[in-house]
């Protein structure tokens, strides 16, 4: 199983049609663009434990962070991601079947760089197999 951070990143490539490594970026978050989304993987719950493995799910947790010149449009961005994913389900993406997304907090405003560039965040669960 892959990362959720890729499998979230192809989510929002297909469906808000950014660019992996040149507007979207999983794990660091480059000193350019100006305007761009991270995403990152950050733990989750422990998997589920059955007699019957292949009804094994896991529970990560991912947060996405989206930096912009302008405050108008990052938090435009971040509303965009979060309509995008909050409440998908019955979605396989590489050979991982997703059976919820979720928004669990955010979007806020986490600060503003040394380039004064503004960066805001949201968090997310799922759960998938």
């Amino acid at each position: 199983m892959n990362a959720v951070s890729v499998d979230i990143k192809d989510m929002l490539v297909a469906g808000l049609s950014y660019t992996f490594a040149t507007d979207i970026f999983i794990g660091k978050e480059p000193t350019t663009p100006d305007n761009c989304v991270t995403i990152f993987d950050t733990g989750g719950g422990a998997p589920q434990l059955t007699f019957t493995q292949g009804e094994r799910y896991e529970y990560p947790t991912f947060q996405i962070r989206v930096r912009n010149k302008s405050y108008l449009v990052g938090m435009a961005a971040i509303e965009a991601i979060k309509e995008s994913l909050h409440g998908r389900a019955q979605e396989s993406w590489n050979g991982t079947l997703y059976s919820v997304v979720y928004c669990s907090s955010g979007p806020a405003l986490l600060d503003w760089d040394d380039s004064n560039r503004c960066r805001f965040i949201i968090n997310f669960n799922a759960q998938r197999r």
